[in-house]
């Protein structure tokens, strides 16, 4: 890892990283920096060509239309996304608005901010509610410390046990979806149960606003992350109450290999093309395809170009994934037959 490159890198020294080969050379003799250099022009022209591509359609060969969406955490992610041509924001991660605060956001101060994400959303807008536990934390809301704090008090089970920030969350999110095509995704799900609950709330909170004279879409989606083994294995169930799926392969490789994934010592055990997660992967989207539903990706594997062609093969609807690979995947996308 980079931190023990850091040991005995000295300040003035010359260090050459490959980030696509995951090398760094410390000292790099003549051949070897003119080889990097080489790569570097290499890479920047392709990056310049691939933006040409930016207006194309994510049509395969075979002519099926695939969505190409952003991850985003911010308004101001969410403009830059516009320069990529994207299919919309396949993951807004609304914890940010709750982690770069000082006190829990109120319903208008999120409103605010989900309208104004919605306008600038030409297409889709998919906001996960409150996901904080694990690795997230807020600095005004302390949980007790836990032996497996991914195993823990986290995401959906803290918003259903703390219902009044969650209606907060969900009236903003409604008010906010007659500016733009807004949907609603859950985190961490394991049973019927607890969509059912989180369903409820959100016709709870309908039900409320329509009292108070307030618009809001009263077809708005409510679909879930499939990112546990539950949900996996659920899928088929889940699908039949769920609008729409979003695989989060980062939580799903981790649970499905038991390999903690901040774990240095076992990083090597925990990748997201093991034959369990592949074959999770499949299941879902078929479970999902099979209840007439859309299933989409938006953990890490979504924006790997070298599980591109996999993931259209199983027969991924959408693919989510950080603005910075969104070129490179549009391209393997467009070239698929």
């Amino acid at each position: 890892g980079v931190d023990q490159v850091l040991s005995y890198v000295q300040n003035g020294m010359m260090v050459c990283m490959d980030a696509q080969q995951g090398v760094i050379v410390v000292e790099p003799d003549d051949v070897t920096l003119k080889e990097h250099q080489r790569k570097e022009v290499l890479f920047k022209e392709n990056k310049e060509k691939l933006r040409e591509l930016r207006a194309t359609p994510t049509v395969t060969k075979s002519g099926k239309r695939i969505r190409l969406c952003v991850n985003v955490r911010s308004i101001e992610d969410i403009k830059k996304a516009g320069e990529y041509h994207v299919d919309g924001v396949g993951l807004f991660r609304s914890e940010f608005l709750y982690i770069e605060n000082t006190h829990f956001p109120t319903e208008e101060e999120q409103f605010c901010v989900y309208a104004q994400a919605a306008k600038l959303c030409k297409e889709e807008l998919t906001i996960r509610t409150l996901d904080i536990g694990g690795d997230k934390a807020l600095p005004y809301f302390t949980l007790e410390p836990e032996q497996n704090p991914y195993l823990g008090f986290r995401a959906i089970r803290i918003s259903l046990e703390m219902k009044d920030i969650f209606k907060q969350q969900l009236r903003a999110i409604l008010r906010a979806s007659v500016y733009g095509n807004v949907r609603i995704m859950f985190p961490m799900i394991i049973s019927l149960e607890e969509l059912r609950q989180a369903k409820q709330l959100v016709e709870e909170c309908k039900s409320e606003l329509k009292a108070e004279g307030i618009r809001y879409d009263e077809h708005i989606e409510l679909g879930m992350m499939i990112e546990t083994p539950a949900s996996v294995l659920l899928a088929s169930d889940f699908a039949k109450e769920a609008d729409f799926f979003s695989i989060g392969t980062n939580d799903l490789t981790q649970y499905l290999l038991a390999v903690d994934r901040g774990n240095k010592k076992v990083a090597t055990f925990y990748t997201y093309f093991h034959p369990a997660v592949l074959t999770a992967v499949e299941h879902v989207i078929k479970a999902g395809h099979e209840n007439h539903i859309s299933v989409g990706m938006c953990g890490e594997m979504a924006g790997d170009i070298n599980a591109t062609s996999l993931l259209l093969s199983f027969g991924l609807d959408e693919f989510s994934v950080s603005g910075e690979n969104i070129d490179f995947v549009r391209e393997k996308i467009i070239k698929w037959e």
